[in-house]
């Protein structure tokens, strides 16, 4: 039986391979992003190319009500959501008291409010069918605090904190929750948030590799998967817990200032 993935942020990036991964596995789709043109030229590429039905919703997250207004496409065209991908997010670079409040509150609203609200939407019908899967797409950078990407980092610990918790609480039921956790990854996301010009981002993984590990990882109902991390970032990783916090932040700012 054909299995539904909702995904946003399905135009470019992780969200348009999640779409490829799940199409070339024969599922149909509803694609949500700000631009129709791109939506358009997917759902025609993955139709034609896998015989799947792919609905599009042009829809900019970031607005207060978005959420519903996908909810509502969905429940009116009585599409059935089995899979529930919140792959939608955007960070920056910048003193926090130096950027522009209305980029942050922006980041808030959609790496934050939007995905929490869109899972609240899906998740009661999941539960009513004990049956359902979520993939959140969170980052490596929610087990650490990001000077220089103060919002993005915070922003990304509250997805990792409470996917992981609901998790928990449907551990008596058929869904599953998963976070993916990549480390630097070559999407759009490093010249829009302007880290391209980091150290982070010199060994950046391919998109590819972190989206088919992050469906694999919410197929197999798996709490965490972290993908697309270098040797020395794992490393790293793992010293987290006894690495003095001054020396930690001091380390994280030097890699994510530009060069």
């Amino acid at each position: 039986m054909k299995k539904t993935a909702l995904i946003t942020g399905a135009s470019g990036g992780l969200g348009k391979e999640f779409a490829k991964i799940h199409a070339k596995n024969g599922g149909d789709l509803v694609i949500v992003a700000r631009s129709k043109n791109k939506l358009l030229k997917l759902k025609e590429q993955l139709e034609k190319k896998h015989g799947v039905h792919v609905s599009i919703i042009e829809k900019d997250l970031t607005e207060p009500n978005a959420a519903q207004e996908v909810y509502n496409f969905v429940k009116f065209s009585k599409i059935e959501i089995d899979y529930l991908i919140n792959n939608a997010g955007f960070g920056g670079v910048g003193k926090f008291h130096e950027r522009a409040w209305a980029q942050d509150l922006a980041m808030i609203q959609l790496n934050i409010i939007a995905l929490t609200d869109l899972t609240r939407k899906f998740l009661p019908d999941f539960v009513k069918r004990n049956n359902g899967k979520i993939l959140n797409v969170s980052s490596t950078a929610s087990l650490m605090a990001g000077p220089m990407q103060a919002v993005y980092f915070a922003t990304k610990a509250f997805v990792t904190s409470f996917s992981n918790a609901i998790s928990e609480e449907l551990h008596d039921t058929k869904i599953s929750v998963t976070t993916l956790m990549p480390g630097a990854t070559k999407t759009d996301f490093g010249e829009t948030s302007g880290m391209d010009k980091t150290a982070l981002f010199e060994n950046a993984a391919d998109p590819k590799v972190v989206a088919q590990e992050g469906y694999d990882a919410m197929l197999e109902g798996a709490l965490d998967i972290i993908s697309g991390v270098s040797f020395p970032q794992k490393v790293m990783m793992k010293a987290i817990p006894i690495t003095p916090k001054s020396l930690l932040l001091k380390q994280i700012r030097k890699m994510q200032e530009p060069k």
